[in-house]
């Protein structure tokens, strides 16, 4: 199989060959893997076995000065941060907006992303590999930067309406740029990759009720546009997430990025046992203690521990708990996580 068929095999909940494999990483991490062993960027994929590539529009909207000295970055809606990696709001600038000034908040036009590049991009990699596109369409933490969190928390009781209007008007914009990409795309892209953290270490952000009348909807109208174009649907959260994946599923999500075993709720082969059968799911392999404390062996062994519950049926991509593989992770480390998946993750041939 290609690396394309063995991943959409997967997401058919049918046994492909072997186990698709995704490597997610740091920049920093990248970099220093490519130093350790002088290898370019594709190089460094076609060697880890990773199945997947992805391809981006291009922000190509007026540009915008910094307002604050100690700013190190500006979002698309406005929210300048600072600190480690994208660190953290310097302020939140509707925490004390009315609907009408929401409503009248200066949101971004869809037409800044440029999405002229995204069908050569897709187009490059010869139809061999699975290609993700779309808006990552973070809207839930985009909302925290906003309002503030604990004020995001009270507005959904006191002030439901400017909730659902905030809401509303992201994903307006993340909607209407991943149409976008997907008309440019013509039918290059195989899965919409979206993004919204809503678990912690000890359970989820929030409960199933606030979930469910805040969250989802926007959720499920992201998971319609993807298969309105025929794609397949990811979405990456981190934490301990479990009472949210019954209404996920629901919601005709295919596919969950990425399984965190050490969260709350998040034991292996219960989820395998409770929804192996109705959803995807991508990860698994401890990036906090295994990847980060272990040696090769300890890594191997416990790679070929989580093949053991979850590959079975197939619905399972291998690959770290989380997207992020931090810089601190030995790099030996990681190349035996994915050649254990090589060695331990095939599947009976017929």
């Amino acid at each position: 199989m290609t690396p394309r068929e063995r991943v959409l095999t997967a997401f058919a909940h049918e046994q492909p060959d072997q186990v698709p494999r995704w490597c997610g990483a740091s920049a920093e991490f990248w970099a220093k893997a490519k130093r350790e062993l002088a290898l370019d960027d594709e190089a460094l994929r076609v060697r880890v076995g990773d199945d997947f590539r992805r391809v981006y529009a291009e922000y190509a909207g007026p540009a915008f000065g910094l307002r604050r000295g100690e700013a190190t970055c500006r979002t698309i809606f406005g929210v300048e941060r600072t600190g480690l990696g994208y660190g953290q709001p310097l302020e939140h600038p509707l925490a004390g907006a009315t609907i009408r000034q929401v409503h009248e908040y200066p949101w971004p036009d869809p037409a800044w992303m440029d999405v002229s590049k995204i069908r050569g991009q897709a187009m490059s990699f010869s139809g061999l590999w699975a290609i993700l596109g779309g808006d990552w369409s973070p809207f839930w933490h985009d909302a925290i930067d906003l309002l503030g969190m604990e004020n995001l928390y009270m507005k959904m009781y006191d002030e439901p309406e400017l909730v659902d209007a905030l809401m509303g008007h992201m994903v307006d914009y993340y909607a209407a740029v991943s149409e976008r990409i997907f008309g440019a795309a013509c039918g290059a892209i195989d899965i919409f990759f979206i993004g919204n953290d809503l678990g912690s270490q000890t359970g989820p952000l929030l409960g199933p009720g606030l979930f469910e009348r805040f969250i989802l909807p926007h959720l499920r109208r992201l998971i319609e546009l993807g298969h309105a174009y025929g794609l397949k649907v990811q979405m990456h959260c981190c934490g301990g997430f479990r009472p949210l994946i019954g209404p996920l599923i629901d919601a005709r999500l295919d596919a969950l990025h990425a399984v965190q075993p050490c969260c709350a709720g998040m034991d292996l082969r219960a989820l395998k046992a409770d929804f192996g059968g109705r959803i995807v799911f991508n990860g698994a392999i401890d990036s906090h203690h295994v990847l980060l404390d272990g040696t090769p062996e300890s890594v191997r062994r416990d790679v070929r521990k989580v093949l053991e519950v979850m590959m079975p049926g197939g619905g399972y991509v291998a690959g770290a708990s989380h997207d992020t593989i931090l810089e601190e992770t030995p790099t030996e480390n990681v190349l035996a996580m994915f050649d254990a998946v090589g060695e331990f993750g095939r599947y009976p041939a017929g």
